[in-house]
This record gives structure tokens, C-alpha cells and sequence, in this order.
């Protein structure tokens, strides 16, 4: 974004059009890039002499400066002494006061004081006594990324964002709605998609604008301008508050394109709840994935982004999931609305309770958990066990009594993953092949195997290296079936005695 001072806008018809530049600026470009890299080495006062010297020769000294203020961004100046300006003043400042300084001569003499006492010489110490002012710093490094192409293609792009940095609402029309959608909710923008004959209409404004005209959210409108212009079929319009008049503002792909520009990222959660919410739950060894900002929901001629889905390992199922929040009066009834119209699809809504709206929510026939403060995992958790039971019924329904696997030992989840199917859909089958030992099945025959090589007083790594060599790997549970019992010794390991033996 360049600085408000610098914003170059054509208002004819009462509209709000950005200047942009084109390829009938590209020599314009080269020489400004050519003016920092001559001067390399030189103070940032010579270095704005000769840009002054340029837009003498340009009749729109304000591209100029722009052009140069992006430049700017990507060198590197610095302080060039032999001593820290600061002690240089101090030291002077005091040689001055000893010296009592009225006349040219007296100052001349407070100077050699001076570098007397920091040991460099009187030239040093005239040039040092301000050369931290930015006037004085020195370009030293204008190694630019931006050819001249690149640089008109910055500007323009900062140019239209310097221009939203007033707007009021923001409509835009995107072949990427969840990217876009997703941008907004990280800036902390308020937004609906609408549905319109072009297709879907993001509308972004801020909560402010529930009640009144603010500009308050315009850096946050330029930053989503990034995000917008990376897609590859784009249209935004804006309301502008140029000076208290309103105004119309259109931008394209056709205006402002980033190659490879970068999404913005931070912060990753619309608020902490979310955030610790999501924490929380992805530490859970469960069967659900959990999904961020899924695909768009139908609401009637809206849309929304629910926040989060769970997806079921086990079958093709998907839970919505919506925080909501105290925002405003408006937005809870905005959501509300949503709410209702929300149809064909399974929806998880956690409410903050000092809304007091969860019964009307679930009168909505949505599933309802409240919070205060922070959305309690278990009563999410207890949800998704509901929907496992249901599941887990009518997938164990579909199998038959009895079930014959072909390993000679394998695990009950094993088993019902090979089914397709949740380990608790197989645990009250049938396994007439096979003894379930813990959570293993196994045929009669290797347990008999393993019992022959097994003996009282053998070693514990021993008796493991017997179950793992027939893919036993429930140590505890075959033992105990077969009549042992481990006595440890200490951190040595252990020993096999029989059941029956004294401690």
C-alpha cells in the first residue's frame, strides 16, 4: 500500500477510478530503478536530490514518488561513523558547554575538544554529529527483486489498495469463493455470499457497519485485495468515503494482477475459542477427522461457511460444525436466519449461553452444545459418539453372525477395517476359527503352538520373541491365557511363573 498522499484517482462521473500505470510507464520505471542503483554508496539526501531531478521531467510527480516509495521498501540503508552519533553529541554538546560556544571559532574549538576525547579526528566528529538523521543515512545495498515490468505491476497493485483504504463494503465475485471466504474471516471481516445472476457475491464489510459508515476496517480491506487478486477470475466492487461523499470503485484482473501472490494467513482462527477448541480436539485419538472451514452450505439465496466438519473415518458422513459467538444483535439474528434455512445437511451449532438462543437453534433441528467461555470437548465428543452408535448399529446389521478371518492372528481393528466398518460393529460377532485373546483373534492351533514353547522361569524378551514370531503381540493377555504371570525383577525384566505360584 502507498501512502494516502500519493494516491493517484480519476473521479470523472462520479466514480473513484484508480490511475494505473501501463507499459507506456516502463521507461519510467527503468530510470527509477536506475536512480537508486547509482546511488549505492551515497547519503539518502543525494539519492532524493536526484529524484527530485526526475520528476522534474515528469509532469505527475506523485507517480514518481509512488514508484519510488516501493523501491525504497526493498533497500537497505544504514549509519555510517566512526563512533555512535549519540556519544559523538553527547561529547560535543559537553566540549561546547566547557567552551561556551557564541562564534564560529568557539564551535570550531569545541569540536577539536571533542575529537580529542574520542580519539578520531575533527572532520570524524563534524560528520558524525548527525549522521543518524535519514537525510544523512547511506544506500547501501539496491539490490531490487522487480525489473521494471515487476515494478508497475507492485504499483498498480498498491495503488488499488491505497484506494480501498477508505472503503466502506467490499462485493466480490470469485472462482475461488473458499479461499476468499477464508481471507476474510482471518481479517476479522464480517461478510455474507450472496447469490446473484453473475453467481456467488462475497459482501465484506465490518461489524461497525451494522450500525453506521466506518473506514475503520480499510487496511483490512487492502490486505484482502492480495488474496482476491491471486485468483485467476476476479471482480470487486467497492462503496468509497472519499471526503465524506460516497463514491464507486470497480477493479478486475484486468487492473491489478499477482503472480504468485501469497494468501493471507494469519491469524489461523477467526477467534480463540476456535483456535483452542481445535487444539484440543485434534490431540483425541478418535475416528473423526476434523476439518477447517469446509465447503459452502446452502441458506436459502445465501450461503455460509460453516467454521469447522467432522468427517467419520468409517463412512461417508459429515458433521457441520458452527461457533457462534456474541457479536452483535444483528449478527446473531443474521445467523439465525442462516440457521433456518439450512437444510439437507447434519449441523453441530456450539452457542455461547449468554446468547440464550440454543433451544430456538435446535428447534431448527440442529444438534445444540453451549459453552461459557471456552467449547467444552466432551459435550462436542458425546455428539460424535451418538452418530457412531447409530453407525456402528446399522453397520453391524449389515454383517453377518458369523465372521471367519483368514489370518491365523489378527486384531479385532484390523478385521473391521478390513470390512470397512468400526471396531464396534464386529466386537459381538462370531469367530468359530478363532479364540479372541484380548483384542486379538487367534487360532486354537497357535495358541497350542505357543503354549508348547513357552515354560515356567523362561525370560520375559524370550517369551516375546516366541509370541512375536506368530504375530501375537498382546503379550499380557496371551499369557494370562495360557497360565502365566510375570515376575519382574526390579529394572532387569522379567520371568514367567505359573498363575498358581506364591508371590
Amino acid at each position: 500500500m502507498l501512502r494516502k498522499d500519493l494516491l493517484r484517482v480519476s473521479r470523472v462521473g462520479g466514480g473513484f477510478r484508480p490511475r494505473f500505470v501501463g507499459r507506456e510507464h516502463r521507461p519510467l520505471a527503468a530510470r527509477v530503478l536506475g536512480t537508486f542503483a547509482d546511488a549505492v554508496g551515497d547519503r539518502r539526501g543525494d539519492l532524493d536530490a536526484a529524484l527530485e531531478a526526475l520528476e522534474a521531467d515528469v509532469d505527475d510527480f506523485k507517480l514518481v514518488r509512488g514508484l519510488a516509495a516501493l523501491v525504497e521498501r526493498e533497500c537497505a540503508f544504514e549509519t555510517r561513523s566512526p563512533v555512535p552519533p549519540t556519544r559523538v553529541r553527547r561529547v560535543t554538546f559537553e566540549a561546547a558547554e566547557a567552551i561556551g560556544v557564541a562564534s564560529e571559532a568557539e564551535r570550531a574549538a569545541a569540536i577539536e575538544r571533542a575529537a580529542d576525547g574520542l580519539g578520531i579526528d575533527a572532520d570524524a566528529v563534524a560528520a558524525a554529529l548527525y549522521a543518524d538523521r535519514d537525510v544523512n543515512e547511506v544506500l547501501v545495498d539496491a539490490d531490487v527483486r522487480w525489473g521494471p515490468d515487476d515494478l508497475l505491476e507492485q504499483y498498480n497493485l498498491s495503488l488499488a489498495q491505497t484506494a480501498l483504504f477508505d472503503a466502506t463494503e467490499v462485493r466480490v465475485r470469485s472462482n475461488d469463493p473458499k479461499r476468499l471466504v477464508s481471507a476474510v474471516k482471518r481479517l476479522r471481516l464480517m461478510y455474507e455470499l450472496e447469490r446473484t445472476p453473475e453467481g456467488r457475491e462475497l459482501v465484506v464489510t465490518g461489524p461497525d457497519a451494522l450500525f453506521r459508515s466506518t473506514r475503520r476496517y480499510g487496511a483490512a480491506f487492502a490486505r484482502l485485495l492480495r488474496t482476491v487478486a491471486g485468483a485467476d477470475d476476479w471482480r470487486l466492487s467497492a462503496t468509497v468515503d472519499d471526503r465524506g461523499r460516497e463514491r464507486s470503485l470497480t477493479l478486475s484482473g484486468d487492473d491489478v494482477t499477482v503472480p504468485g501472490v501469497a494468501p493471507v494467513v494469519e491469524p489461523s482462527f477467526d477467534s480463540g475459542v476456535e483456535a483452542d477448541f481445535a487444539g484440543r480436539f485434534r490431540t483425541l485419538d478418535l475416528d473423526w477427522s476434523l476439518v477447517r472451514e469446509p465447503e459452502p452450505l446452502e441458506t436459502g439465496t445465501r450461503v455460509m461457511i460453516p467454521d469447522f466438519a467432522f468427517d467419520y473415518a468409517h463412512a461417508d458422513f459429515r458433521l457441520f460444525f458452527e461457533v457462534m459467538g456474541f457479536w452483535t444483535p444483528a449478527y446473531v439474528e443474521k445467523k439465525l436466519d442462516q440457521l433456518a434455512a439450512v437444510e439437507d445437511v447434519d449441523l453441530l451449532v456450539a452457542v455461547d449461553e449468554s446468547l440464550g438462543v440454543g433451544e430456538e437453534i435446535a428447534a431448527r433441528d440442529h444438534r445444540v452444545v453451549t459453552y461459557r467461555g471456552t467449547v467444552r470437548v466432551k459435550d462436542v465428543v458425546d455428539v460424535l459418539r451418538d452418530y457412531e452408535a447409530g453407525f456402528l448399529e446399522r453397520a453391524a446389521g449389515a454383517l453377518p453372525d458369523t465372521i471367519e478371518p483368514d489370518g491365523d492372528a489378527v486384531t479385532l481393528e484390523s478385521v473391521a477395517a478390513d470390512l470397512g466398518v468400526g471396531v464396534g460393529a464386529v466386537e459381538d460377532k462370531r469367530f468359530p476359527e478363532h479364540e479372541r485373546v484380548g483384542r486379538t483373534l487367534v487360532r486354537p492351533a497357535v495358541l497350542e503352538g505357543v503354549a508348547e514353547d513357552l515354560a515356567e522361569g523362561m525370560a520375559l524378551a524370550a517369551a516375546e520373541a516366541v509370541l512375536d514370531g506368530v504375530g501375537l503381540d498382546d503379550t499380557s493377555a496371551v499369557l494370562s491365557r495360557l497360565g502365566y504371570r510375570v515376575e519382574w525383577e526390579g529394572l532387569g525384566g522379567g520371568t514367567l511363573r505359573a498363575k498358581g505360584d506364591p508371590e
